[in-house]
């Protein structure tokens, strides 16, 4: 055996008792996917960048709400949900919350990379961190975040006595979340089924590993609430359904709220996330007057989006949030991929949920081609020519986004929509020497 299959053989040795992703599999490389020091350096500037976002996302809705802003601000952002739930987000004592994980999508292309969704509740967190650890202990690259960057990140958001809460919605995450209790040591982070946990009397740090669009299903939730809403326990991320939306991507992007974006972030930060915030439009089906057209698109109404012909339709659809399709790709379509008529019914549908759960449609960046070696099902070692979706994880210590690891997923070439499959490789990110 040569040193690649070697390192394959300690990699399946490595896999925990436990496992990482219940029922799921994945192709396994001998090294990690390596980005050179640009962009690294890039990387650890958008977590900063990403950080003021959400603040800034936070302001905006709060201002929506209390008369500062545009009211159709906060209406785009709380449809479908629960008044009580609304409500409870807009309470004065969670004003500063924020998510304290975050993990962009991020795609890489010919002139860079583009941010494809923003996750605040991301799986992966335990995945990366075994792959972290695994990889650096072959001593052969310079793994971003370290051997132990995601435990040690994780564990300065919640501190030393944390419980993680999992629903079954979620229960595909449990057993990396469970490796990551464990590796933790010192009975530091416990998991827990969030259908039967019991808050703790006092001094409660709770870890919400489910979505909103979940709470209904959790008969503990309205305790686990309380608990928060008192005090007597903190939880990250926080119960701000608003802060999950895709649609703020829109947003960003709207004509009447640039001032806002360039105060709130800066002039320069703001010139850097247009480059990687893809085009965004919110699925609103209301009629414009005649003289007006749909920036970027050149149309009077989203209506005409359906009959775009394929190469017009180099666009993504998908669902905001709050609903269960909303993650894992569940319910994204990619334009350019559908069939006419495919494409028709599913603007259609979209338009017609707009009063209870709106779609966005966002412009499509190919991503680039990058070769990265794997074992192959006859057990040899064959090279990849896909594309890949860079995650990296920022953990917001003390107010600031510290980069600590980044997961790659490299799909074969064919595939457009980049997401953890059985054909897929998954490995940490490293830096390239020199």
């Amino acid at each position: 055996m040569d040193a690649s299959h070697d390192r394959i053989a300690a990699i399946r040795a490595a896999f925990p008792p436990e496992g990482l992703f219940a029922d799921k599999d994945w192709l396994l490389s001998p090294e990690p996917f390596v980005i050179d020091a640009k962009l690294a350096e890039q990387l650890d500037k958008l977590g900063h960048r990403l950080n003021l976002f959400n603040r800034a996302c936070n302001e905006l809705y709060q201002r929506s709400v209390s008369g500062k802003q545009p009211a159709w601000i906060a209406d785009y952002l709380d449809r479908g949900k629960p008044a009580e739930l609304v409500e409870f987000s807009r309470r004065k004592q969670f004003r500063a919350d924020l998510p304290r994980v975050i993990r962009p999508d991020l795609v890489l292309t010919e002139d860079g990379f583009t941010i494809a969704e923003l996750d605040t509740v991301p799986g992966g967190i335990g995945l990366t961190a075994w792959l972290n650890a695994t990889y650096a202990s072959f001593g052969t690259h310079d793994v971003l975040g370290g051997a132990t960057g995601m435990v040690d990140g994780f564990r300065a958001i919640v501190g030393d006595n944390a419980d993680i809460l999992v629903s079954k919605e979620a229960a595909t995450y449990r057993p990396e979340m469970q490796y990551l209790s464990r590796v933790a040591g010192d009975g530091a982070l416990r998991v827990h089924d969030a259908e039967t946990f019991a808050v703790p009397a006092q001094g409660a740090s709770l870890y919400r590993f489910f979505e909103h669009f979940d709470l209904p299903n959790i008969p503990t939730a309205p305790a686990i609430m309380q608990a928060v809403a008192d005090g007597t326990a903190q939880i990250t991320p926080p119960f701000k359904p608003y802060l999950e939306e895709k649609l703020w991507f829109a947003l960003f992007w709207l004509r009447p709220l640039r001032e806002f974006w360039r105060r709130e972030l800066s002039e320069q930060h703001f010139l850097q996330l247009q480059k990687v915030i893809p085009y965004t439009w919110i699925l609103d089906p209301q009629i414009l007057p005649q003289h007006a057209v749909i920036p970027g698109l050149e149309i009077q109404s989203f209506e005409e989006v359906k009959h775009f012909s394929q190469k017009q339709r180099e666009l993504i659809l998908k669902i905001s949030g709050f609903h269960e399709t909303a993650w894992g790709s569940r319910s994204v379509v990619l334009g350019s991929d559908a069939s006419q008529h495919e494409w028709e019914t599913s603007i259609s549908e979209a338009l017609a949920e707009f009063p209870q759960h709106p779609y966005i449609l966002q412009r499509f960046h190919k991503g680039r081609l990058v070769d990265q070696r794997f074992l192959n099902a006859a057990g040899e070692i064959e090279t990849m020519h896909g594309r890949v979706r860079l995650c990296p994880y920022y953990f917001v210590i003390d107010g600031k986004a510290v980069l600590r690891g980044g997961l790659a997923t490299v799909c074969p070439a064919d595939k457009k929509l980049l997401h953890g499959m059985k054909d897929a490789i998954m490995v940490p990110t490293a830096v390239a020497a020199g």
